[in-house]
């Protein structure tokens, strides 16, 4: 395995779900540590400057209440900062997105690492959720947290190179390992196995080809 692919190992996943203005929301959980202070990985998540070197380019108005935009990506409110601690915004994309909400939670663990942990709470589509379950979703946090690690390191990608990597084999790897590892934490909240197959399946060739 390459050292890409192996970082999906260093992650720890949940699937759940959420009432949310009288509706069950599915929830999505990823968490990681990075060797990195709390501040630096503060700033990385909550800078415009920074999230465009390992995301995506973001404008809007920064602050409490503030809407943000990412180029070709999700949008929404800011709707908590509590710095360095957690940021919480609407994550809106699509022209009727309904409810959906991400929370990041930074922890200080020991001396220059940063526990990460982001949730992503959303009220989804049935038909959608029962053909791709959470890999859906679950793969593109997988992606995030590769590239803010890469970052954190000094190892970023740029845009250009980002995209090129998309194609390889390298990527295509690490799609269907994330993949199956969402499978498995969909199979840990209770899910029926054959449901858990079949999701994991399809969410794997979406990203893969096959």
């Amino acid at each position: 395995m390459s050292e890409i692919v192996d970082q999906i190992d260093r992650a720890h996943r949940e699937v759940g779900t959420r009432k949310v203005e009288a509706e069950e929301a599915h929830a999505v959980l990823l968490r990681r540590t990075y060797d990195a202070e709390i501040a630096d990985v503060w700033g990385a998540v909550t800078s415009p400057e920074r999230i465009g070197r390992w995301f995506l380019p973001v404008t809007g108005e920064f602050r409490l209440g503030g809407r943000y935009q990412l180029e070709g990506h999700a949008g929404g409110e800011i709707l908590e900062c509590v710095e360095p601690e957690r940021l919480r915004v609407s994550w809106l994309y699509g022209p009727d997105p309904g409810f959906s909400e991400v929370q990041v939670r930074l922890t200080p663990e020991g001396e220059g690492r940063t526990v990460f942990e982001v949730e992503h709470v959303a009220v989804v589509p049935e038909d959608f959720w029962n053909q791709f379950g959470p890999g859906a979703v679950g793969i593109g946090w997988d992606s995030i947290a590769l590239g803010l690690g890469m970052h954190l390191a000094g190892r970023g990608m740029s845009r250009e190179e980002s995209e090129a990597w998309q194609g390889t084999a390298e990527a295509k790897e690490f799609f269907k390992r994330s993949g199956e590892e969402w499978g498995t934490a969909y199979a840990a909240s209770g899910a029926d196995p054959e449901t858990v197959a079949a999701t994991t399946a399809a969410t794997v060739e979406a990203y893969t080809g096959g």
